[in-house]
């Protein structure tokens, strides 16, 4: 196996993907924390509206890879499509996270921030979201791995590089030992990507335990 084994290549491929899920990823933390924290502030009637939970919670249940072919639809074969489905797969579980986090904020918190005047922007950027950082990072960590899954599949349906099509590519042409090099190289990528953010979260808010696998 090892003298067939094309190594710049598999590293290529570890690039590609390991590219498209940092982008995707970074876009789905930026849109799911301001999202999130957006509706925390929502006046109570309307986050007990049954339509406006409806267009919150209801994108978030279809699998991101039922997603792909609309994605391919509307932005065609290539790399904007698999930031695209990387970004599906990891906004939910950001978003959801964030949510959680700033509405679990103590009343007691909130009114002293009130009585100190802080509001709008400066309430939510100096009081909710440190507060809801712990939740965020487990959102992050959750997203990672999703947004992850996600590349390979997208890569796996209609990529042209990446592990993902490599993992295709290699079982067209039977050589299933690669194949194999190719899992065990998502599942290692995969690991160093999750402890990444375990890393990044102790270094951010190093009072809180992040949680691990």
């Amino acid at each position: 196996m090892l003298e067939i084994l094309d190594l710049p290549a598999l590293a290529l491929n570890c690039l590609f993907s390991i590219s498209r899920v940092m982008a995707g990823v970074s876009m789905a933390i930026v849109i799911g924390i301001a999202v999130g924290l957006s509706r925390s502030i929502l006046p109570a009637g309307l986050k007990r509206n049954k339509l406006v939970k409806f267009l919150f919670e209801a994108p978030k249940f279809p699998p991101p890879i039922a997603w792909i072919p609309f994605v391919i639809l509307l932005c065609g074969i290539g790399e904007f499509s698999a930031y695209i489905i990387v970004f599906i797969g990891a906004f939910s579980p950001i978003f959801t996270s964030t949510y959680d986090g700033a509405e679990s904020v103590s009343p007691a918190i909130r009114d002293c921030a009130r009585s100190l005047e802080i509001k709008g922007a400066r309430f939510l950027w100096q009081i909710i979201f440190p507060a809801a950082l712990p939740q965020i990072f487990t959102g992050i960590r959750v997203g990672v791995s999703m947004g992850w899954m996600s590349v390979i599949a997208a890569e796996m349906i209609s990529g042209q590089s990446g592990l993902g099509y490599s993992i295709q590519l290699n079982r067209l042409n039977m050589q299933y030992d690669l194949m194999t090099v190719d899992i065990v190289m998502i599942g290692i990528i995969g690991f160093l990507l999750f402890e990444s953010t375990v890393f990044l979260q102790k270094k951010i808010i190093p009072w809180h335990e992040a949680g691990g696998m």
